[in-house]
């Protein structure tokens, strides 16, 4: 069986979706059976090998949104009959899918999709990929939220099959007692003083909540005189301008750090130096960050909206985005409150276990040759 894999709408790796491939295929295995090969843009030949002997097939098209959807529109199932694929796996499946498969397809798909079309005025997306999904063979969902979400969007796939992502935990794992007492975090070419909250997630839209963070962690500080300060982690995005504004305009901006685009191998120093997560995001479908901070047993404090419920279960400390008085209180709580810390340190710990990126693509695999055999 060969397998083709597509790297388009991965932001080069810059993104969760771009995480999401790179840990895939770090884990893929070498089987006589299959043979793996991706395929997409020139610039992203090395971007999710991980220095692993993986085939890679560039693809001539401009690096551009329309271009590459172009392209999807109307070359990549001539592409993959070319390449004898038996099967295609789509990564980005809420971003880039042929409205039509003449190679059986797999879409995989971490995102909440009515969100997604809700905050959007682009109708190629909404309709190509309201349509892609609906023809695709399977699609993989981050989670049960996400399958239920794909259902009430009128999404006909008639396969949907649910595929937690995984945790690397040779990378996110917890701190070393000496790790404990640094006083500063140096991850080049930052240097970020402790104590400090983070938030790891690109500012892409108003559902990612940072504004409400800024504000809530804003009436912490003026309540407390805390020395902690906010380290907010992501690219830049649509909601890039209206983030600044609201960091600018704090009364404590100076304890406000956007570092913009951050390495993802860089993530477990940053949560094991950090005194607590806080994720007010409402529309994740996978909750990929939540359990990565939980796994370096940093206590964790989220939104109970999307998919963030099913994957950290009652091991995080709940509160609604929405409201500022209520964010800020548990703010104060993760912080001060020793016995809950410890009860969510471990619990987190606990719970991220279950969780792998062995399990992931074994499960993903047995998917596309269940879908390979079926199509054939």
């Amino acid at each position: 069986m060969k397998v083709g894999i597509d790297t388009f709408g991965c932001d080069h790796g810059r993104s969760g979706l771009g995480s999401y491939l790179s840990s895939l295929t770090a884990k893929l295995p070498v089987d006589n059976q299959i043979t793996f090969e991706l395929f997409g843009s020139e610039v992203d030949r090395y971007t999710y090998t991980g220095g692993k002997d993986i085939a890679f097939k560039s693809i001539s098209v401009p690096d551009s949104l329309t271009a590459e959807r172009l392209w999807h529109s109307f070359r990549v199932n001539s592409f993959g009959k070319k390449q004898n694929y038996d099967v295609i796996l789509y990564t980005a499946g809420s971003r880039m899918l042929p409205k039509f498969f003449k190679i059986p397809g797999v879409a995989v798909v971490n995102d909440i999709v009515t969100n997604l079309f809700e905050n959007t005025n682009d109708l190629w997306l909404r309709k190509q990929i309201s349509r892609g999904l609906s023809n695709a063979d399977c699609i993989i969902a981050s989670s049960q939220y996400v399958k239920d979400d794909l259902e009430h969007s009128k999404i006909t796939c008639k396969h949907i099959e649910v595929i937690h992502n995984g945790i690397d935990h040779d990378m996110f794992f917890p701190s070393s007692p000496e790790e404990q007492f640094t006083d500063t975090i140096d991850i080049k070419p930052f240097a970020i003083k402790r104590p400090y909250l983070i938030y790891a997630s690109r500012m892409q839209n108003a559902e990612k909540k940072h504004v409400e963070l800024i504000k809530a962690f804003t009436l912490f500080k003026e309540r407390t005189s805390s020395p902690h300060r906010l380290v907010i982690a992501g690219s830049e995005g649509a909601g890039s301008d209206a983030v600044h504004r609201a960091a600018l305009a704090s009364s404590v901006a100076s304890d406000i750090f956007l570092t913009g685009y951050f390495p993802h191998e860089n993530f477990p120093e940053l949560y094991r130096g950090a005194s607590a997560c806080i994720f007010p995001s409402v529309n994740e479908g996978a909750g990929l960050s939540v359990l990565e901070a939980m796994a370096t047993g940093l206590p964790t404090a989220c939104a109970k909206a999307g998919a963030l419920p099913e994957v950290a279960g009652e091991n995080v400390l709940y509160f609604d985005s929405n409201n500022i008085e209520e964010m800020s209180n548990a703010i104060f709580t993760i912080i001060n409150d020793e016995k809950l810390r410890k009860r969510l340190s471990e619990g987190g710990i606990k719970r991220a276990k279950c969780f792998s990126w062995e399990k992931t693509t074994e499960e993903t695999i047995k998917v596309l040759q269940k879908i390979a055999s079926e199509c054939h």
